[in-house]
């Protein structure tokens, strides 16, 4: 050690400056906030995204495409689903909403829409609120029903 790599002690020194203490201090006057403008001011807060009056990047990306405030809105449950609920034993013959709900595959409010992807080998009657072609061909093929609600 020599006197070319000597430091203070961690945590010994102050970093900020401590501005606006007159001006012998060399931050005095204006407190290193230049002269006039809002930022010079107390209080000041910039909003987020502010870009000094330029227009702001939220605004200048081009918006596009349109939000259905009348869409219906379907869970999808298919028909492997439902063929795994017959084998574990979980569901009878019929199929209700009420049987979707109770397996935890759907909330109270969901509106069901039953899908055909798999395969179904069971017979059984099911009740939603709405089907794929090719699940209506399938369920029927089976001797089944597909009931809409």
């Amino acid at each position: 050690m020599d006197l070319s790599n000597l430091k203070p002690a961690k945590g010994a020194t102050h970093s900020r400056k401590r501005v606006g203490r007159g001006e012998g201090s060399g931050h005095g006057g204006t407190s290193t906030r230049g002269h006039k403008g809002a930022q010079s001011r107390s209080g000041y807060s910039r909003k987020i995204g502010f870009e000094g009056g330029q227009m702001p990047l939220q605004r200048r990306v081009p918006k596009f495409g349109f939000t259905n405030p009348n869409r219906v809105e379907y869970k999808g449950i298919n028909l492997d689903t439902i063929q795994a609920l017959v084998d574990a034993k979980k569901v009878k013959a019929t199929i209700t909403h009420e049987d979707f709900v109770n397996n935890g595959l759907v909330s109270k409010k969901e509106l069901v829409k039953i899908l055909g992807r798999g395969e179904l080998s069971a017979k059984v009657s099911v009740t939603a609120h709405a089907f794929s072609k090719s699940a209506i061909a399938a369920i029927e093929a089976q001797g089944g029903t597909a009931t809409t609600l």
